[in-house]
């Protein structure tokens, strides 16, 4: 393979046809001072890659590899970088740069920069890349990201559970500890998925008291196994009336949104409290009115991954309390892409899939 000059990965070139997965060779951005190129050993699937390939959140540019759950070794840095050494283990997550300049990135915020760039399917701007280059995922034999978004695998961390611990883990790690989790908060976590399940985990990690609502009573085992205390069913009738004023933060990890009786979820909350949402359904919610928000004066929020001092507390911790997700392996490849990206489409996963053997299937 013609290493630096291209990578290889399993690409779509049809948004819809999210089945198609072809290895084909593509550019990577020019390599910069702050750059690190990683040779990929393992990447999580993401309901996010999903929603891309099935064209469910729109236009995306391809070809395009998706994968944006990375953990590799360093085997090329630019001069400029101080933190990580060639041999290295380190992870990617759902941002490869952003413009470090800005008020957000200077507060710690790089994750809502205007300038951000998304691991794939994203233009470089030129400062970046003067190509301008489409930026591509981790379902690839090697990855090329700025030094900021590139993470230390804590040696307490076994790689293909700490893939998904950088999109999932993360996306929910952020509104967590932005939110005050921890001792003597009640905290709901609305479905118990790839997203869920990480949030169960962490909640409980920083000393909160957790509840998860499901509409999957089978799933009450695992939420009382990863540290719930309690398990309500939201295919129970009147399940709401019980819990009305009951928790500081709602965090909804389900994609589905659009189909929830709001006015049921947002009457569990604390007077001032929110329901916050990072699960993103395919179509937006619909009729709401300021009046279902009166009766305690809630609100609801959102947010997107996280910054990189929440990443590196988030590894430390899973590190320290030795939190392990719920995760299924695949072998990377034309099949196991499919069957990886049609499995989480069905919801067909315990929790997460991690896909392995990249040196299978782009050699070392």
């Amino acid at each position: 393979m013609p290493y630096p000059d291209e990578f290889e990965g399993f690409m779509i070139t049809e948004l819809g046809k999210y089945k198609d997965f072809k290895k084909q060779s593509f550019k990577p951005k020019i390599f910069g001072d702050n750059d690190i190129d990683i040779q990929i050993e393992c990447c999580g699937v993401c309901g996010s890659d999903v929603h891309t390939v099935t064209g469910g959140w729109g236009d995306a540019p391809t070809p395009l590899c998706v994968g944006h759950e990375v953990v590799g070794k360093a085997v090329k840095v630019g001069s400029k970088v101080k933190d990580v050494q060639i041999g290295d283990r380190v992870g990617v997550g759902a941002q490869i740069w952003s413009c470090l300049k800005c008020g957000q990135c200077k507060n710690n915020n790089e994750n809502y920069c205007p300038s951000m760039v998304d691991t794939y399917g994203a233009p470089y701007p030129k400062e970046a890349d003067p190509a301008e280059t489409i930026s591509q995922g981790g379902f690839s034999s090697h990855i090329r990201a700025h030094e900021y978004f590139v993470f230390p695998i804590p040696d307490a961390i076994e790689s293909h559970h700490a893939a998904p611990m950088l999109c999932a883990g993360l996306t929910v790690w952020s509104p967590l500890v932005r939110a005050g989790t921890g001792p003597g908060k009640h905290i709901a976590v609305v479905g118990l998925g790839g997203l869920g399940h990480f949030a169960v985990m962490w909640a409980t990690a920083l000393g909160a008291e957790v509840t998860v609502i499901s509409h999957s009573p089978s799933k009450k085992a695992d939420a009382l196994k990863l540290g719930a205390k309690h398990f309500v069913s939201s295919g129970d009738k009147d399940w709401a009336k019980p819990l009305a004023f009951t928790f500081d933060f709602v965090l909804n990890t389900a994609d589905m949104t659009h189909e929830f009786n709001i006015t049921d979820y947002l009457s569990i909350l604390k007077v001032g409290c929110q329901f916050h949402q990072v699960g993103i359904p395919d179509k937006p919610m619909q009729d709401l009115s300021p009046k279902q928000f009166m009766a305690n004066g809630s609100s609801i929020g959102a947010s997107h991954i996280g910054s990189r001092p929440e990443c590196l507390a988030m590894l430390k911790l899973a590190a320290e309390k030795k939190l392990t997700p719920i995760v299924e392996t695949i072998p990377v490849g034309e099949k196991g892409c499919a069957e990886a990206v049609d499995r989480v489409r069905r919801n067909d996963v315990r929790y997460r899939f991690t896909l392995v053997d990249y040196d299978k299937a782009f050699g070392t």
